[in-house]
């Protein structure tokens, strides 16, 4: 029973897996960040959905990155706290991967060339952070904090359909005009998309070093106020 929690971006949830399935989940979309005041309580919130005391967990998985680095910073400071207070490990999955993970498990209307998944995250003006997998979840284009112009994956669009999301595909949908370009709209990284994924990483006990884990932060911190 592992409790996955995914703060990388304006989404706040917290999902509880047991053997690789789903049993509780509560999300929200807060465009202000509110993390420090939601997590918690969605934490209480999914532990009672799913009748346990926060105690019988077995592991605590967070979304490590890339992303938001206040939200990244909050998941994680809270993953770990968990971990030192109940004695539990720790696992971290990458927040792209687990994007993934999920829409490659719904149905889609796929044609008849091979398929790519690129989810991307809002950095800044035309930077989102991304990365492609195929349909077996294998990355095809690691992980990565890119500026999106009118060339960006032409190689890949030339043999394979690729479906761009998350809230950095919006601002990159008139850059990127190729009849092999599908956007989809309204998907967000959620807890629930990592409980799969935290099982496996279980499962092969590939846990982190939980004083020393850090965030994978991609690129350093931008402070507009300090900024030239």
């Amino acid at each position: 029973m592992i409790l996955c929690l995914e703060t990388s971006t304006k989404a706040c949830s917290v999902a509880i897996g047991q053997n690789g399935k789903v049993i509780a989940v509560k999300e929200s979309l807060d465009e202000k960040h509110s993390h420090t005041e939601n997590l918690t309580l969605y934490i209480e919130d999914v532990c009672r959905q799913a009748k346990i005391h926060l105690g019988d967990i077995d592991a605590v998985a967070v979304s490590k990155g890339p992303g938001s680095f206040t939200g990244l910073r909050i998941g994680v400071s809270a993953a770990k706290g968990l971990c030192y207070a109940l004695d539990k490990p720790l696992l971290a999955i990458n927040s792209l991967e687990a994007m993934a993970a999920g829409l490659i498990h719904q149905p889609l209307t796929i044609n008849h060339q091979p398929s790519l998944f690129c989810p991307m995250i809002d950095a800044r003006r035309m930077e989102v952070y991304c990365a492609v997998f195929d349909e077996q979840l294998k990355e095809i284009k690691k992980t990565s904090a890119d500026i999106i112009d009118s060339n960006s994956f032409s190689e890949l669009l030339q043999k394979h359909t690729i479906y761009f999301f998350g809230d950095g595909a919006a601002k990159c949908r008139s850059t990127i005009s190729h009849p092999n370009a599908i956007f989809l709209d309204n998907i967000n990284p959620s807890a629930k998309f990592m409980v799969p994924l935290a099982e496996k990483l279980f499962s092969e006990k590939k846990f982190e070093d939980v004083a020393y884990f850090e965030p994978f932060y991609l690129k350093d911190f931008f402070n507009p106020s300090v900024s030239k």
